[in-house]
C-alpha cells in the first residue's frame, strides 16, 4: 500500500525541519577534574547550572553556546585558584 510510503516521507521531511528536531542533550562542563555544572539547551542558547559554590555566580546564565559557558567557568576557575585569591579549609 502507498500509504506506508507516504508516511516515511512524511517522516523524513518532519525530520530535516529544524522546528521539529531533537533538541541537543545537556552537556556536563568539566575544568580538569572538576565539574564545573551543566549546560542545558534551550531556545537562544544554553543556560548554565553550577555544579559547585565555586561556580555559583554563573548559575543560571544563558550563554549562546557551550563553548562560551565552558569559557567562562574557565575564567571563574582560574580566578578562584590564583594565589592569594581566596582561602580554603583545610
Amino acid at each position: 500500500m502507498h500509504a506506508s510510503a507516504d508516511f516515511t516521507d512524511h517522516r523524513a521531511e518532519r525530520a530535516r525541519n529544524r522546528l521539529h528536531a531533537e533538541p541537543a542533550p545537556p552537556r556536563v562542563i568539566e575544568i580538569g577534574e572538576v565539574t564545573a555544572g551543566i549546560a542545558v539547551p534551550e531556545p537562544g542558547g544554553v543556560r548554565f547550572f553550577s555544579s559547585s559554590r565555586d561556580f555559583a555566580p554563573l548559575d543560571g546564565t544563558v550563554f549562546r553556546s557551550v563553548e562560551q559557558a565552558a569559557r567562562a567557568a574557565r575564567d571563574r576557575f582560574r580566578t578562584q585558584t590564583r594565589p592569594g585569591a581566596r582561602l580554603r579549609a583545610v
